[in-house]
């Protein structure tokens, strides 16, 4: 694996942790060159899930993608990264179960990460389903606002 800091193919791993069920290894590196530390991940990719947009394309799933969107949503919010690593991992086994034939609309994984959100940060929730669902006035962002406060 590169050192990000040095570019030094030369590590040693100093730790492994299973996350996910078994789906993923979380290791700790150590660069050799520069004593620069720093993780990966390893995950099995077997899955050929195909999300269609909106538009009609279809594209094949990116969680990197998905993971930023998350991470957006949850930024500068009092939620470890292990939450989120097991929250983007959630979604993407739900998302590959609900699949038809391994194609799945962006709506409904959308719908499955506003459900997420929605247990675990209000606020990461709206700022979601603002993007998400595209507001076209400030009355429907105030709806959905009360809508999770339960007015």
């Amino acid at each position: 694996m590169r050192c990000p800091h040095c570019g030094n193919f030369d590590d040693k791993v100093i730790d492994s942790r299973t996350l996910a069920n078994g789906d993923a290894t979380r290791r700790r590196r150590e660069c050799n060159g520069c004593g620069y530390r720093f993780t990966s991940y390893e995950r099995v990719d077997d899955r050929q899930l195909m999300v269609i947009k909106r538009d009609g394309r279809r594209e094949p799933f990116d969680r990197g993608k998905l993971e930023r969107g998350v991470e957006r949503a949850l930024e500068k919010r009092p939620v470890s990264p292990m939450s989120i690593e097991s929250l983007v991992n959630e979604i993407e086994d739900q998302a590959a179960i609900a699949a038809n034939e391994r194609e799945l609309e962006s709506a409904a994984l959308g719908d499955m990460v506003l459900e997420k959100l929605s247990k675990l940060d209000k606020v990461a929730y709206i700022r979601f389903a603002s993007v998400y669902r595209r507001y076209e006035n400030l009355d429907e962002f105030v709806r959905e606002i009360q809508g999770v406060r339960g007015e």
